[in-house]
């Protein structure tokens, strides 16, 4: 019964759609990772901003993001706007959006404690010596924000493709959608395969997150030297 259910991986094209269903979950994640980053560090600059009114309205963002669980929000704007706006998102549209709101709060928070962080006598220096505000920032704020914010950024890589798995509840076809699928085309013949097919998913996301994982405190302890 186990070499049947093993074998049942290697059907068809079982294994090529698993590996095209990881490629969905890694594409995505990218997509949102880039957004992030780029969305992140606007957001963090507007969490330092000399403006109380400006600041309080990101802090309301970060902490509603927080507070509300990335599947609700899946469900909000995949199902919520179609019934309630008649926005159609597909699935993976959907998953782009919630999880570039995810990232961009979570990025900003790191890059607002990183310039927070910085020596204030630093930026005084800089505008001194007659930098304006985009020099500033240019020349003496981000290359040194970066080495800290680097290790955190591919931690938070990690965690998006870890939770883009929540996708499947919206009907994205990747990775762990395949898996059921193929799970249910052997339902009746071999019962047993479902937990070598989510086993084998386990190990492709540890394949894809844990080298992620390491460079994250490789980049840490190297630049803590």
């Amino acid at each position: 019964m186990q070499d049947s259910a093993i074998q049942v991986i290697f059907r068809g094209k079982n294994l090529l759609r698993l590996f095209q269903g990881l490629w969905v979950t890694i594409e995505l994640s990218m997509i949102a990772i880039l957004i992030s980053i780029l969305l992140g560090f606007v957001f963090g600059i507007l969490m330092t901003s000399r403006f109380k009114w400006i600041r309080g309205i990101c802090r309301f963002y970060l902490e509603f993001i927080r507070i509300m669980p990335q599947l609700v929000l899946l469900f909000i704007v995949y199902f919520g706007f179609a019934r309630t706006f008649n926005i159609n998102f597909s699935g993976e549209m959907a998953a782009i959006i919630v999880f570039s709101m995810w990232g961009t709060a979570e990025m900003g928070d790191l890059v607002r404690g990183a310039l927070t962080s910085l020596p204030r006598h630093q930026i005084e220096s800089g505008l001194a010596i007659g930098l304006n505000q985009k020099q500033l920032y240019w020349y003496v704020i981000f290359p040194q924000i970066l080495r800290q914010l680097i290790p955190q950024a591919v931690n938070l890589t990690t965690r998006m493709v870890k939770t883009t798995s929540l996708i499947v509840l919206i009907g994205v076809v990747e990775v762990v959608k395949v898996g059921q699928q193929i799970i249910e085309a052997n339902r009746l013949t071999v019962p047993s395969s479902a937990i070598w097919i989510y086993g084998l998913i386990f190990f492709m996301y540890f394949a894809v997150c844990f080298p992620i994982s390491r460079l994250s405190i490789y980049l840490e302890s190297k630049w803590k030297e």
